[in-house]
């Protein structure tokens, strides 16, 4: 039950950290209003400065006087040194200063964020040398179900150095795995479209076939990872891709009836109203999602009511794109259903209208 607790509490910062960002402009300010909130919600004491440590020296080398933003103390043992910047600044610039604090203390762990990113570092490739590639990395306003499991082990309560450090190796490069696959399905390199080939295609690998392969390879990859999200999630919800279960009596008594019967809803509308179910699953009653169809758009509305329209999904000839109902009327150009994964964040401040 505290587990649960916890995840709600990360999720909700995260929307406030979504819904302050723009009025956010200094450091300071995301400390207080951001970063000390995250910290104190896995169970620091952010007011002890024999705890959470504000300002601490860390000197370098000849350099006297350099402090780090926090450093967590646990047991008497200086545990995790914390760098903030703020929220209107990218992060890869300042890994290089956390680089050189953490070489001068006996911290295991260090953390690089800006109050919406947060970077989680240690010294696996050399011990006392903070390594180059973060071993977890979040952003807070758009948490998986897996990076809340793993930031739930840096609460206080079930903090166990040993232990984070033990899984931070594996943690490392399944996201490093995570973030390769992610760019061969956006945009395959030659590599991995040979490899791939090898398998399915006995002739010479010319470059020219290569070229042949390449947006094959990229369409497959694509069609795989709809249907496993169709076949697995869909499933899940206890909802259906098919037409036919739509056009049943069951499942018209819990979708908006369509008034004009000369539109079909096709396939990939159908999986559009899934997705968003799979995105929304955990901040609302799925139930209370439906959709209605018409000549111009596919719409997907929350309570039935059009005046709570969240998507609308247009596919033409020429080009497939969603609307959000943000006041932005925002318009997102998409290749493949799948695509709107990657728009959560959005979602749900648009969601978030409404409950």
């Amino acid at each position: 039950m505290e587990k649960e607790k916890m995840k709600d509490e990360l999720k909700t910062l995260g929307q406030k950290v979504s819904s302050l960002k723009e009025k956010i402009t200094t450091e300071e300010a995301t400390k207080t209003s951001l970063i000390m909130p995250f910290f104190s919600l896995l169970g620091y004491d952010v007011f002890n400065p024999l705890e959470f440590i504000p300002e601490f020296t860390a000197d370098v080398g000849i350099k006297k006087g350099e402090k780090v933003d926090y450093a967590i103390v646990l047991d008497d043992t200086l545990t995790i040194l914390i760098e903030a910047k703020a929220i209107t600044e990218t992060l890869s610039k300042h890994d290089s200063q956390l680089f050189r604090y953490f070489g001068t203390t006996n911290a295991k762990l260090s953390i690089l964020t800006n109050g919406q990113e947060y970077r989680f570092y240690t010294d696996l490739e050399q011990t006392n040398k903070m390594d180059d590639v973060p071993f977890l990395t979040f952003n807070i306003s758009n948490l998986k179900d897996s990076q809340i499991t793993e930031i739930l082990k840096f609460s206080k309560k079930n903090f166990d150095i040993d232990e984070i450090v033990s899984s931070a190796s594996e943690l490392k490069y399944i996201n490093a795995l995570k973030s390769y696959m992610n760019e061969q399905f956006e945009s395959p390199s030659e590599d991995f479209v040979r490899f791939l080939s090898n398998n399915i295609y006995e002739g010479v690998k010319t470059k020219q076939v290569i070229d042949k392969f390449t947006p094959i390879v990229k369409k497959g990859l694509n069609q795989i990872i709809t249907e496993i999200v169709n076949d697995k999630l869909s499933s899940a919800l206890n909802t259906s891709v098919e037409v036919k279960e739509v056009e049943s009596k069951e499942q018209e008594t819990k979708i908006s009836a369509i008034d004009d019967t000369n539109i079909i809803t096709t396939n990939e509308e159908l999986e559009v109203f899934t997705t968003v179910k799979v995105l929304l699953n955990d901040v609302i009653d799925v139930d209370r999602l439906f959709y209605r169809d018409n000549r111009s758009y596919f719409n997907v509305l929350l309570d039935d009511n059009i005046r709570k329209w969240i998507l609308r999904y247009f596919d033409s000839s020429s080009n497939k794109r969603i609307e959000l109902n943000n006041a932005n009327r925002t318009i997102i150009e998409i290749n493949s259903t799948l695509e709107i994964l990657k728009y959560k964040a959005e979602i749900l401040e648009v969601i978030h209208q409404f409950i």
